[in-house]
C-alpha cells in the first residue's frame, strides 16, 4: 500500500512539475509573466543568524483594501492571491552589513536564506530590515530595478518571554469548525471586514508589554492559513493594532517534501519547534483554540521541552466534544506538573489568569474588558 501511494505521489509530482513549466513557457511567449514583483515576509532570527523568506510572483496588482469595498473586490483580490504565477530560478540579491547574498527562487517562486552577519547585530531595534533586489529572472524582457525590504525580528536579551499564537478563531473570527462558514469569511471579507475576537488587541499588547514596561516581548503567529493570504492577515494585525510578528503560514503547493505530508498539526508543531530552538534561554506562552488541533500541539510541545511553556490558553469555540478534549488534556498536563491550560470563554478570562500569575500588570484586566465592551458595542 505504501509503495502504491509513494509511486501514485511520484507521478502527480512529475505530472504537475510538467504542467507548471508548459504554462510557464507559454505565458513567457504571450509575454505575461510581467510585471514581476518581491514579497517579504516577516521572520525573525538572532544577532548572529536572520532567517529570510520572500517569493518572486507576477505582480496580480493586488491592493491594500479599503472599508468600503465591496464583495465583488473582495472575491476578485482572494481570486487573484490563489491565481498566483511563480517565478522559478530567479536570482534575488540580499544586502546586509555591506556584504551582498545571492539566491535562487525554488520551483514554486519561493526564496529562504539563513544569514550570517559579518558582525553581530546592535538590538537598538526588534525589526531589522534587509534590503532586496531581483537581479536576474527567466522571463521576457527582464528589467532590473524591482527592490524590496524585508523585516527580521530579533528579541532583545531583556525580553520577558515570547508568544506564540494561532489566528484562525484565536485572533479573527473565521468559523473554523464550519467548513462553509470558513469559506465565507475567507474569501468575502477583506482586513476591514474580518472581525476580531472582543479585547484580544488589548490583551496582546498587555502580554506585548510584560511586567518590565518595555513593550519588547516578542510575537510569533503560527497558522495554518496558506502564505497567499499573508497581505491580509499582516494588514488585519496592523488593521486592529495587534503587536506584530513573524506570520509563519503553510504552503499548500505540491513538492517532494510536502505532498500528503503537510497537515495542520505537522506544520504548527515544526514553526514552535523551530522557535523554541532559535531561542533555547527564552521561555513561552501558547495561545490557542480548541477548534482544531492547538490543545494536542501544545501539549506535545510541553512534553518535548518541559520548563519552556508558562501557560496555554485556548479559546473554547463551543464544540462541545472539543471542549472535552482539551480539559482531559489540561488535567493530564496538571497532574503531572507540567503547565497549566487554560480553556477560556472569552479573553477577559486569559488576562485575569495572565495578571495572576505576573505575566502581566494587574490594571491590564480591566482595560481589555473595557475594549471588549466597546468591541461589543461596535458589533451592534
Amino acid at each position: 500500500m505504501k509503495n502504491l501511494k509513494d509511486k501514485a505521489s511520484k507521478f502527480i509530482l512529475k505530472g504537475e512539475e510538467k504542467l507548471d513549466l508548459l504554462t510557464f513557457q507559454l505565458k513567457n511567449k504571450l509575454k505575461l509573466n510581467t510585471p514581476l514583483q518581491i514579497v517579504t515576509y516577516r521572520s525573525y532570527g538572532t544577532p548572529e543568524r536572520l532567517y529570510v523568506k520572500g517569493r518572486v510572483l507576477v505582480d496580480k496588482g493586488i491592493r491594500q483594501s479599503e472599508e468600503n469595498d465591496t464583495t465583488w473586490e473582495n472575491l476578485m483580490n482572494m481570486y487573484r492571491r490563489f491565481e498566483s504565477d511563480e517565478i522559478p530560478n530567479a536570482r534575488v540579491q540580499l544586502s546586509l552589513q555591506g556584504q551582498q547574498h545571492e539566491i535562487t527562487t525554488d520551483a514554486e517562486g519561493y526564496f529562504v536564506l539563513n544569514l550570517q552577519p559579518e558582525s553581530p547585530l546592535e538590538l537598538d531595534d526588534i525589526w531589522h530590515p534587509i534590503n532586496i533586489e531581483l537581479i536576474e529572472a527567466p522571463v521576457h524582457d527582464f528589467k532590473s530595478g524591482i527592490t524590496e525590504t524585508a523585516h527580521v525580528l530579533v528579541p532583545p536579551p531583556d525580553a520577558e518571554y515570547g508568544i506564540i499564537s494561532d489566528i484562525d478563531d484565536t485572533i479573527v473570527r473565521t468559523g473554523a469548525t464550519s467548513l462553509l462558514q470558513t469559506g465565507r469569511n475567507v474569501l468575502l471579507n477583506n482586513a476591514h471586514s474580518r472581525i476580531p475576537f472582543h479585547g484580544v488587541a488589548q490583551f496582546y499588547r498587555s502580554l506585548q508589554l510584560g511586567r518590565n514596561g518595555k513593550r519588547n516581548n516578542p510575537f510569533f503567529y503560527v497558522s495554518s492559513s496558506p502564505w497567499n493570504n499573508y497581505d491580509l492577515l499582516y494588514h488585519f494585525l496592523e488593521l486592529n493594532e495587534i503587536p506584530q510578528g513573524p506570520l509563519l503560514l503553510r504552503d499548500f503547493g505540491i513538492d517532494e517534501n510536502k505532498f500528503l505530508k503537510s497537515d495542520h498539526m505537522s506544520h504548527k508543531y515544526k514553526e514552535i519547534e523551530n522557535i523554541l530552538i532559535t531561542y533555547p534561554h527564552l521561555n513561552f506562552i501558547l495561545i490557542g483554540d480548541s477548534g482544531q488541533a492547538d490543545a494536542t500541539i501544545y501539549s506535545e510541545v510541553v512534553k518535548n521541552h518541559p520548563g519552556r511553556i508558562m501557560a496555554i490558553y485556548i479559546r473554547d469555540v463551543n464544540v462541545e466534544n472539543r471542549s472535552k478534549a482539551v480539559t482531559l488534556l489540561a488535567d493530564t498536563l496538571k497532574k503531572e506538573g507540567e503547565v497549566e491550560m487554560v480553556l477560556v470563554k472569552d479573553t477577559a478570562a486569559a488576562a485575569a489568569h495572565a495578571a495572576e500569575c505576573g505575566f502581566i500588570f494587574t490594571e491590564e484586566v480591566e482595560e481589555v474588558e473595557k475594549e471588549a465592551e466597546l468591541d461589543k458595542k461596535g458589533d451592534a
